[in-house]
């Protein structure tokens, strides 16, 4: 693969991500002004949306310099748009600037993990740390909200029993997919293959500690300890297991 090819494919990720982050916050503006979507859920689908999109720059980048800049941009991105309440579906009446934190944790962890080009690529386990935060947090603030009765708090931070059931299922599972399925797969062919005994393990004990990290850190910062607990939690299980 020439280097032109190499410039070209980078250049169009880059552009590709801008186009889907702005694309993503038109979508999300759409569902609360056309369907009258609460904040608190578009935000939700917002956030899910922007983790999601770590398999498109897995896909589109060659460079793992080039890939994080996207990440990078978002974090004063981020910051203006919490900071000015730019876009309504992401301003709810407890925002934070978690999407601040998100944006961080995901450049860190890619910074780090992420070598497409070798010798080994430890994107999944970073690709793990996002998806924990991705499905976990969304998928433990929408059921804690609907169907939490039964309050804790730690702190200033009040959460739900439910929630934080929601958190740990929904982040194991995310988890566990993604260290079985995604090395030696064509977004990270240099990864080693982890098995199914170890995923299993490393999935259960980060999607524990991730929970628990969750449902003490204060508002906004699990974006920030969750991806990196549970990263260094997978990281530490994998390479002495």
């Amino acid at each position: 693969m020439n280097n032109n090819w190499i410039g070209y494919s980078d250049f169009i990720g880059l552009a590709a991500s801008y186009v889907y982050a702005i694309g993503l916050l038109i979508f999300g503006e759409g569902l609360g002004r056309l369907f009258h979507v609460k904040p608190n859920l578009t935000r939700k689908i917002i956030h899910v949306g922007a983790g999601m999109w770590v398999f498109g720059v897995l896909l589109l980048f060659n460079h793992w310099e080039i890939g994080i800049v996207p990440f990078a941009s978002f974090i004063a991105v981020n910051y203006l748009l919490y900071r000015y309440r730019v876009v309504s579906a992401m301003d709810t009446d407890d925002s934070s600037p978690g999407t601040v934190y998100f944006a961080i944790s995901v450049t860190l962890l890619f910074g780090l993990l992420w070598r497409p080009s070798g010798p080994i690529d430890s994107v999944p386990i970073a690709v793990a740390g996002v998806m924990a935060m991705t499905w976990g947090d969304a998928l433990a603030a929408l059921i804690g909200r609907r169907f939490g009765k039964h309050k804790y708090q730690v702190g200033n931070s009040v959460r739900s029993w439910e929630g934080s059931v929601a958190m740990f299922l929904s982040s194991t599972t995310a988890i566990f997919l993604v260290l079985l399925l995604l090395p030696g797969s064509s977004l990270s062919p240099l990864a080693v293959s982890y098995g199914v005994d170890r995923a299993i393990l490393a999935a259960v004990v980060s999607g524990a500690l991730a929970t628990l990290a969750e449902g003490v850190s204060p508002h906004g910062t699990d974006n920030l300890s969750v991806p990196l607990m549970t990263a260094g939690v997978v990281w530490v299980l994998i390479n002495n297991s």
